[in-house]
């Protein structure tokens, strides 16, 4: 399953929307706010790399209100064990990193 991770800047005031359009993507299963360099971290897992292309330069790039992506294309898993302790730091309580679309 080809799986990339994609660093989005935003314009400004434009966080929100683009949040809600990228969550509307088939493909997109995690979605982060972030500090730093990039606005946005989306966790992308496709059925083909075919698809994983569609929807990086096809959908996110063209969105309104993303100015710049930056996509790393992961070729191995090394452990998914650690990464839902670190990344529900942001969520409300019981609510887990549940996998989207």
């Amino acid at each position: 399953m080809p799986e990339a991770v994609v660093l989005i800047n935003v314009k400004p005031g434009q966080l929100h929307a683009v949040s809600e359009a990228l969550l509307e993507r088939e493909g997109v299963h995690e979605l982060y706010s972030v500090a730093g360099a990039y606005d946005l971290v989306a966790v992308l897992r496709t059925s083909r790399n075919e698809r994983l292309e569609e929807l990086v330069t096809g959908e996110i790039a063209a969105l309104p209100g993303v100015e710049r992506t930056n996509t790393l294309v992961a070729f191995r898993c090394l452990s998914r064990r650690e990464a839902d302790g670190t990344f529900s730091l942001g969520l409300e309580p019981n609510q887990g990193n549940t996998p989207r679309k």
